[in-house]
């Protein structure tokens, strides 16, 4: 959707960067790694003005950023409201939120990637981090 598109390059303009980690402290989130069990790769929270990200310390570091990026997008498009844990099954989620996180997610990632210099979509998703399941939001 070009409105997540527009959010992001906003963003990434406004902070000049698009780590999520970085962009998180930028904009006040709190950031946590937890020992969260192995299904939750991570979860937002907003409480009292207050937002949070939490993150699965268990994961590998390329999911990690891919989970802060995705939990970003919630904090971004839908701060106010405390979403469900990120677990692999949400990757294929019809849910419109989680949809709209993802798609934020692989938009940030990519920011300023020139996608021609990659030979697939799938080279484009593995050297960048991007679980295989986000394929259809890379265009």
């Amino acid at each position: 959707m070009i409105w997540i598109k527009n959010k992001v390059e906003q963003l990434t303009k406004t902070y000049k960067t698009n780590d999520p980690f970085e962009l998180a402290a930028a904009m006040n989130i709190q950031l946590y790694q937890w020992d969260l069990h192995s299904e939750i790769m991570g979860f937002y929270k907003y409480i009292r003005r207050n937002r949070f990200i939490f993150i699965n310390s268990n994961l590998v570091d390329e999911d990690k950023k891919f989970t802060c990026s995705h939990e970003l997008g919630h904090a971004v498009l839908h701060p106010k409201v405390n979403t469900p844990f990120l677990r692999a099954n949400t990757f294929y989620s019809i849910d419109k939120i989680e949809r709209e996180a993802n798609e934020f997610a692989v938009n940030l990632l990519l920011y300023d990637k020139n996608l021609e210099d990659y030979e697939t979509k799938f080279d484009v998703l593995r050297e960048n981090g991007i679980p295989y399941e986000m394929e259809r939001f890379v265009n």
